[in-house]
């Protein structure tokens, strides 16, 4: 076949393509380009050499979405599964700290009343390093040491 001078949209009118693709094609074989008068770009072609299948267009079909659909469908039944269980670990968090704060509350209690003790065991302490051990001789003078706690 002769070579023809063609615009773009005349070139991919032929095998029935877009003037983008026919533009893609014509940089793949490296075909020859001219300016005519108008300002359109002419291609030299040889038709023959042209061999271009157009690809089916990449438009998402409806079988394709089905599987997207249900994957998405499993997730939110996933999420909704996961929602309940961290509201079911909110309410175990939320007991046990309120345990915990219950059992603060009686160690700073019984701590409180072992203070008294303490002191008290400290006053017997110091009366034992300075009087020795209390006897009823050491009872009846006791009181006219003072008294040291």
């Amino acid at each position: 076949m002769p070579i023809e001078a063609q615009t773009y949209i005349a070139l991919g009118a032929r095998p029935k393509i877009s003037p983008e693709a026919a533009r893609s094609v014509a940089k793949r074989l490296k075909l020859p380009r001219s300016l005519s008068d108008n300002g359109k770009a002419l291609l030299s072609v040889d038709l023959a050499e042209v061999r271009h299948t157009p690809c089916p267009r990449g438009g998402r079909r409806a079988g394709d979405i089905v599987p997207f659909v249900e994957n998405i469908e499993t997730s939110q039944t996933e999420i909704v599964q996961l929602e309940a269980r961290t509201a079911g670990y909110g309410a175990n968090f939320e007991r046990e700290r309120e345990r915990a704060e219950r059992l603060m509350v009686e160690v700073l209690q019984a701590t409180a009343d072992a203070m008294p003790l303490e002191r008290r065991r400290r006053g017997l302490r110091t009366r034992w390093r300075l009087y020795g051990p209390a006897t009823e001789s050491a009872r009846s003078t006791a009181t006219d040491r003072p008294h040291v706690d």
